[in-house]
């Protein structure tokens, strides 16, 4: 019998039959975490879903797994029940007075740090999976630091806002591709697995949900100078309505002779990961050439 199913689907006189049987202590059990606003907290209540998606992580049971955002701890459950090495990183401090209390399985494996100042490869020598219910206000932050580790995390699931998540796993010539887009599937194969409504959450977002899945691809190198790429990609989604031929001029200037290329007619939604891959060579025999001309 799990905490939360007491919390969120049985009735009072079920719980005192089931306290009483279990020898749980109400007072210890019942103190619940209250969901901050400014760190973007909305704690799922569906059992069912914190299952699936703790289910993302199947075919990686050999590694550890860092759980970010735990709260209290619905989807660590079934994490720890699937038998995973479980690691938790949780900002919140009532939260992780929460889960020291009711997770003893946990015990010197709670991080009460910020995700995003971690310095992972400290903690996990090797690699790692990462998963979590994630803070809305942070999401997309999430992913950019994913990306780089993304030699120690062969796999990343978790659940996010439906907008970001179809944002992450579009392809060429949709609206929503874009910057995140580009620099994940240059690594990761994207996978939108299913929507959550907002009403299994607490508070309920003001939004749709919905659970990703990355898996790192087969490719170990980009074949292009990887911090030119990242400016590149960042660089022509600044102005995603227009031409390669307008959007780059920021970096390769208004006289660029490389303009003359079919590739810069194309607006950047429109590339993919290996067009973008040849426009950072372009970019880069240009610039390198404008500097061999200023020497």
């Amino acid at each position: 019998m799990t905490l939360n199913y007491l919390l969120y689907f049985c009735t009072p006189a079920k719980i005192s039959i089931i306290f009483k049987y279990e020898h749980i202590t109400p007072k210890k059990w019942m103190r619940l975490v209250k969901p901050k606003k400014a760190l973007g907290q909305h704690f799922l209540k569906d059992l069912q879903i914190a299952q699936r998606i703790a289910d993302t992580l199947d075919t990686f049971k050999s590694l550890p797994v860092l759980e970010i955002g735990p709260g209290m701890g619905v989807l660590t459950q079934f994490l720890l029940e699937a038998g995973h090495d479980l690691t938790v990183v949780e900002l919140d401090m009532e939260s992780v007075d929460y889960l020291n209390q009711n997770f003893p399985d946990l015990k010197g494996r709670i991080i009460a740090e910020d995700f995003l100042k971690l310095d992972l490869s400290k903690l996990f020598p090797g690699q790692f999976c990462v998963t979590g219910n994630y803070p809305y206000n942070i999401s997309s932050q999430i992913f950019f630091k994913v990306l780089d580790y993304k030699d120690q995390i062969p796999c990343c699931s978790g659940m996010l806002q439906k907008e970001v998540a179809e944002r992450l796993a579009a392809g060429p010539g949709s609206k929503t591709y874009g910057i995140l887009s580009v620099l994940l599937q240059a690594w990761y194969d994207v996978e939108y697995l299913f929507t959550v409504s907002e009403k299994v959450f607490d508070p309920p977002p003001k939004v749709k949900s919905a659970v990703l899945k990355m898996t790192r691809n087969d490719r170990k190198e980009l074949g292009c100078d990887e911090k030119l790429f990242k400016t590149v990609v960042k660089t022509s989604f600044n102005q995603r309505r227009k031409t390669l031929r307008n959007s780059m001029k920021p970096l390769l200037g208004k006289d660029c002779p490389d303009y003359a290329l079919p590739i810069f007619d194309k607006r950047p939604e429109q590339l993919s990961v290996e067009q973008f891959v040849e426009l950072t060579l372009i970019s880069q025999k240009h610039l390198e050439k404008q500097a061999g001309d200023v020497l």
